[in-house]
């Protein structure tokens, strides 16, 4: 019995240190995890999204690419979430409540879509209902990862973050191919049907949470901070010239206008591609985007900020032409397929991409002052995600200017043309980074616990860059 006993002792601590990182398994952590897994999955719509606005609603390129960046409000204002979570308690309760109605939120907004939208105003309405649901979900359940990870040893530290962008990433891959598979056999609409029920989850696993009254929160932690001296800190921090000029070169940088939307139109309009091949590209550039990551860590991350975001500017927009070839099917006439030149084209744009996005969040962390880390992190992420919304009107205009409709590609090697050129903007602007990264602090454990955030943004980035929600 000793031994059945010790054997099974050896297969827990194997499982909590390979599996988890170090984690004990609580229902608490199975509950984050599950978050973090469903924010993850719920790309199986992706695709589903972009064809229903495509051809059920006949929405042109510019009003999907106009629609897309409203539906990213919610990321936009996501630190006001925070603020309302921690000051406005539901039943006594800041976390599990507000879980709860994201997880319905979302599900409602997925069974709109499913049934009773038919035009764009109420799809950009459902849309960014949804988009609200996971914004919410994603500020709440990053609350409860910081809190854990105040009290991990600095061996452990990171480990929590690490496992929570694991559990993101995978629901994001188990979800790429299947998401143009399914189009294959099922309606838009069904799609949107089995896509509701994910939320729901959200809400099931929220009561898992281990949450005290706040009444009693107040009274044994006297040492957190007032919503008057966290506001009082950020408007101390953010009127410093280190903090507000490179957040401003960030803004400059991924406000350059994009040409997703006319993209994905061409490439289902005109070359045909299907649902399924569709869901295979997905799939490549999810596995591509953890080549970046991975590239970025192993052999990057010590390099000065200004020759970092200036080379990969740089190589970033000189790559981006080849989609030229593309566009003109100039690679018909060096005999590549177009299915094979969109792969390949593909897998090293968002390795590029990936490379080039991940030293944001090491400068945000790096900005963030002591005892308001995860509220000025989250400001620093929206002010990015708001230059993603101004990168999808500016690209709206210009294809308006441009003449690109659902049928008219004759002006898109125009879009991608300048879509690329505009991506050297930020360059005069590099001066505004720092100059010497030994003057701000290297990622400690208190910067490295807001890690988790980057997962939303960058899914944001993902779904935005494929033409969806």
């Amino acid at each position: 019995m000793l031994i059945h006993s010790s054997g099974l002792s050896k297969v827990k601590d194997s499982v909590t240190e390979k599996i988890f990182f170090g984690n004990e398994p609580s229902a608490e952590l199975i509950a984050i995890l599950t978050v973090y897994f469903v924010q993850g999955i719920l790309g199986l719509a992706r695709l589903a999204v972009s064809f229903f606005l495509k051809d059920e609603l006949s929405l042109s390129p510019v009003q999907v690419s106009a629609l897309l960046g409203v539906v990213a409000l919610p990321w936009i204002i996501k630190p006001i979430f925070g603020f309302i979570s921690d000051g406005l308690p539901i039943f006594g309760y800041r976390r599990r409540p507000y879980l709860i109605l994201s997880g319905i939120l979302g599900a409602l907004s997925w069974v709109s879509l499913a049934t009773i939208v038919n035009d764009r105003w109420s799809a950009t309405v459902a849309i960014a209902l949804g988009s609200l649901s996971v914004a919410v979900s994603d500020v709440i359940v990053d609350s409860l990862v910081v809190e854990r990870a105040r009290v991990e040893s600095q061996a452990d530290a990171g480990s929590l973050q690490s496992l929570c962008w694991g559990t993101s990433a995978l629901g994001g891959l188990i979800t790429a191919y299947f998401s143009g598979l399914l189009l294959e056999h099922f309606t838009t609409r069904t799609v949107f049907l089995i896509t509701a029920t994910f939320p729901l989850i959200v809400s099931c696993v929220a009561w898992l949470i281990a949450e005290s009254p706040v009444t009693k929160d107040r009274s044994e932690n006297t040492d957190n901070l007032s919503l008057k001296e966290q506001l009082a800190q950020l408007r101390q921090a953010i009127t410093q010239k280190s903090i507000w000029l490179p957040t401003a070169f960030v803004f400059i940088w991924q406000a350059t206008p994009t040409a997703d939307a006319a993209f994905f139109f061409f490439t289902t309009n005109e070359l045909h591609f299907e649902p399924e091949f569709l869901g295979r590209v997905r799939l490549v550039t999810s596995f591509a985007a953890l080549i970046g990551v991975w590239i970025f860590q192993r052999f990057l991350k010590s390099v000065p900020f200004r020759v970092i975001f200036g080379w990969s500017t740089v190589i970033s927009a000189v790559l981006g032409m080849t989609m030229l070839l593309l566009v003109t099917h100039t690679n018909r006439a060096l005999g590549i397929d177009d299915h094979w030149f969109s792969l390949g084209d593909s897998l090293i744009l968002t390795v590029m991409g990936q490379i080039a996005y991940m030293p944001v969040l090491v400068l945000a962390a790096r900005l963030c002052p002591p005892g308001v880390e995860a509220s000025l992190f989250a400001l620093l992420m929206s002010v990015s995600n708001l230059a993603g919304m101004v990168a999808y009107e500016f690209g709206a205009i210009i294809m308006h200017w441009l003449g690109i409709t659902e049928s008219n590609f004759d002006s898109l090697w125009l879009l991608v043309l300048i879509t690329n050129l505009s991506t050297l903007l930020p360059l005069p602007f590099l001066n505004w980074l720092p100059a010497d990264d030994a003057k701000i602090e290297t990622i400690n454990a208190e910067t490295a616990k807001l890690v988790p955030s980057l997962v939303s943004e960058l899914s944001l980035k993902e779904i935005q860059s494929e033409t969806v929600e």
